[in-house]
């Protein structure tokens, strides 16, 4: 059985692109040779009012549960679309929070969340420097 889908080409117009079938990519198992960290996006509760943060919590630890199972640890709070568009230091500290608890059915947060931030976390803000790492 295969599985056609329409994919979006210039001018406007689709062409069709049939999928070839072969297996989807599983879990390793086991230890990757390398520690490999996915800067995993948030999701958005679409019927929230507007605000920073107004995330749909279930579907975005969901995510990083995927994350976890393909052995892959998670960048958290360092993406610029979680930073730059509208999660404030508030959310982003809340997000770091919540994604190190639901790693613990993983194995060690310290090994599968790497949390992040800007100068904005600094009292009174601030400019320069890069993200800095938050035990």
């Amino acid at each position: 059985m295969s599985t056609t889908l329409r994919l979006p080409m210039p001018g406007g117009r689709t062409q069709a692109y049939v999928v070839n079938g072969a297996e989807p990519v599983t879990a390793a198992g086991g230890p990757l040779p390398r520690d490999a960290y996915a800067a995993a996006h948030v999701v958005a509760d679409r019927l929230a009012e507007p605000s920073p943060a107004q995330l749909d919590w279930g579907a975005t630890l969901a995510y990083r549960h995927h994350l976890w199972r393909h052995g892959l640890g998670v960048a958290e709070a360092m993406d610029t679309a979680q930073r730059n568009m509208g999660l404030d230091w508030t959310a982003a500290l809340e997000l770091i929070e919540a994604s190190a608890a639901a790693a613990r059915d993983f194995g060690d947060p310290a090994e599968l969340v790497a949390a992040g931030a800007g100068t904005d976390a600094v009292a009174g803000g601030g400019s320069g420097g890069g993200p800095w790492v938050c035990g």
